[in-house]
């Protein structure tokens, strides 16, 4: 046999060692564990986590509706007009600009965060699907579903409020199905007529008006343009008064009458109602080309322009005008919340929607911020100094007989959209320092959701102002005789006796008085943490929306859906099934359109990639509906 000469030098082979083996084996194990962890934790938890022009060909594809047609009993195209507008003002036909870039650069997710955040995202949208099942067994086709006794309820023309301010939702959302059978069921919606006498100009814009247009911008759906247009030729009607200032409320009767006058201007309107029109008659008017639409809109800009420097504080309006008259200088009352919150919204908005070409929408959103951060704006005092000084609130002003501006510390739910505001516009504007007030603005009401026991932020509070936003000591002392008087005030004001112990609960440390405890499903705060978080790209924002969301769904959830909460003070168990609430339930049988519309849309957006309706391809109105931008051009 011959033998092999091993070299000099050489070692003979040796087996390996059972020690050796073990390390092998463990660490051939590792590798598989860790390739399967990683492969599995790399996979979408939500299916339809794919980027925007995937989602779009598939709600876009094989559609059913191209043949369907809009079926109305009365063509509001023929409804008379009598005051007659003798020329238009047109559309701005200058090339579109290119305008400075809104949402943050993004960098790419590890696994983990993805999959954190797919994981919301699908609870969110769990959440709607359960909202809306119900809506669609208990209350199709009606504005509302009753969340406990599982009826409908009619509140905003009775032509579907829900289902119409819930269209872009479902596309967005992706629920195919039932996008296509709402489409099929709006196809039928009758606005010629209503069962009701009057109806809100600006809710029937902001809700119907916008959720069709914003349904068609994301879908090409033909007939929700047919319906859009019917719907803005009887809102157009609204405008048929003396001096062509909308109506507050519109009766759809008289305004088919043939022969009838014109209808007189308001002497008592709100400022929103006046203002908050023109983002939806904009974009009509964009997508049909129809001047009217935009002239009907452009010329009560000009009225605000010409007034801006004329009111009781120059450059804000107050909350009540004088439409008849066009003179705004009566009322010395000035807030950015109700009566008055989306005329302001609106100013950066219609900068983006017309492409930045015409300049008087960052005129009246420079001149109305300065005032609003430097009348407004404040620091309140609370126990902790470090985070008080990076939380900002946004009070209501009063100017009396002597000129003197009164801060009322008084905040509403209604005003926590001024921070997605100020961050828009510090975006549009490139103003970094209303970035910061954004940010500021925004974790103000973060925070007073965070201090309530529920989780959740009330309707209305007050807090104690400092007297500097650099500085500001916490007085125990002095917050709490300021919440046992505001509990001696409801005491006395309720003919009880003055025992803040057993009538009365002092609010939490730093805030001074609750004046409405109730949550409406309300999505101002949640609408900011979302622009706030798509511009900064700072995560910390999704830990807070998850935070609001779980508490919210935790309060209101009831047997169908979700209900508006009572107290967002006490911690209560939900309501029962079957319409008979015991004074311990803490949920109302009420859901506002706005619960689908708005607020389950912002939590689902935040969570949701970040191209998933980007800012930097559309703009939000009010009502959470968002309209498609202009491309700009180098």
């Amino acid at each position: 046999m011959r033998r092999i000469k091993v070299p000099r030098g050489a070692r003979p082979y040796q087996p390996m060692s059972r020690q050796h083996k073990r390390t092998l084996a463990w660490l051939l194990f590792g590798t598989i564990t860790f390739g399967a962890y990683y492969l599995w934790s790399a996979r979408p938890v939500d299916p339809l986590a794919v980027p925007f022009e995937s989602h779009e060909t598939y709600m876009n594809g094989h559609s059913r509706h191209m043949s369907l047609t809009s079926r109305q009993s009365y063509d509001w195209k023929q409804a008379p007009f009598i005051h007659k507008i003798d020329s238009y003002i047109q559309l701005p036909n200058e090339p579109v600009q290119t305008l400075p870039k809104v949402q943050f650069d993004f960098p790419l997710e590890s696994p983990s965060q993805r999959r954190w955040r797919e994981e919301r995202r699908t609870a969110v949208r769990d959440e709607f699907k359960r909202s809306w099942e119900s809506y669609r067994e208990f209350a199709w086709g009606q504005d509302e579903l009753k969340p406990i006794e599982g009826k409908g309820l009619d509140t905003f023309g009775g032509w579907g409020a829900t289902l119409v301010d819930s269209l872009d939702t479902l596309w967005i959302m992706g629920f195919k199905e039932y996008f296509d059978e709402a489409v099929e069921a709006v196809a039928a919606i009758d606005f010629g007529k209503s069962d009701m006498k009057a109806v809100s100009v600006f809710e029937t814009t902001i809700r119907y008006l916008g959720g069709l247009l914003s349904a068609y911008d994301l879908s090409h759906e033909p007939v929700l343009l047919e319906k859009a247009i019917q719907l803005g030729e009887m809102l157009y009607r609204a405008f048929d008064t003396t001096n062509n200032t909308p109506q507050s409320y519109m009766n759809i009767e008289d305004a088919k009458i043939a022969g009838r006058s014109e209808f007189p201007a308001e002497v008592n309107m709100c400022f929103a109602c006046l203002g908050s029109l023109t983002m939806e008659f904009t974009r009509l008017a964009q997508i049909t080309s129809q001047a009217k639409y935009y002239d009907i809109v452009a010329k009560i800009t000009i009225m605000m322009d010409r007034t801006q420097n004329s009111t009781q504080v120059p450059g804000l309006w107050p909350t009540i005008i004088n439409a008849a008259t066009e003179q705004f200088d009566q009322s010395r009352f000035f807030s950015i919340g109700a009566l008055a919150d989306s005329t302001y919204e609106y100013f950066p908005k219609m900068h983006a929607l017309l492409g930045g070409v015409d300049p008087v929408y960052e005129k009246l959103y420079k001149d109305s911020a300065l005032m609003i951060d430097k009348h407004m704006l404040f620091r309140a005092a609370i126990p902790d100094e470090k985070k008080g000084a990076d939380l900002l609130f946004c009070g209501d002003i009063y100017s009396d007989t002597d000129g003197e501006l009164k801060l009322h510390s008084d905040l509403q739910h209604l005003t926590c959209f001024i921070g997605g505001m100020f961050g828009l516009a510090g975006r549009l504007f490139q103003n970094d320092n209303h970035i910061d007030l954004g940010a500021k603005l925004t974790k103000g009401c973060i925070y007073a959701y965070a201090a309530m026991p529920t989780g959740i932020m009330p309707e209305t509070f007050s807090m104690m102002p400092c007297a500097s936003r650099t500085s500001c000591m916490w007085n125990e002392a002095a917050w709490h005789d300021a919440a046992i008087n505001s509990c001696g005030n409801k005491n006395s004001d309720n003919n009880v006796a003055d025992d803040a112990s057993t009538t009365c609960r002092p609010p939490p440390r730093g805030f001074k008085e609750i004046s409405n405890s109730r949550y409406l499903l309300r999505p101002e705060a949640i609408e900011s943490v979302f622009i706030m978080y798509r511009i900064t790209g700072d995560r910390s924002y999704l830990d807070h929306a998850w935070d609001m969301f779980t508490s919210v769904v935790t309060a209101s959830r009831t047997p169908y859906a979700n209900g508006q909460i009572r107290d967002v003070t006490i911690v209560a168990r939900p309501a029962q099934r079957g319409g008979t609430l015991s004074k311990d339930d803490n949920v109302e049988d009420k859901m506002e359109s706005f619960w689908t519309a708005e607020t389950l849309k912002y939590f689902y957006l935040v969570f949701s990639r970040e191209d998933m309706i980007s800012l930097d391809d559309w703009v939000f109105n009010t009502e959470a509906h968002p309209f498609r931008r202009p491309r700009g051009r180098a």
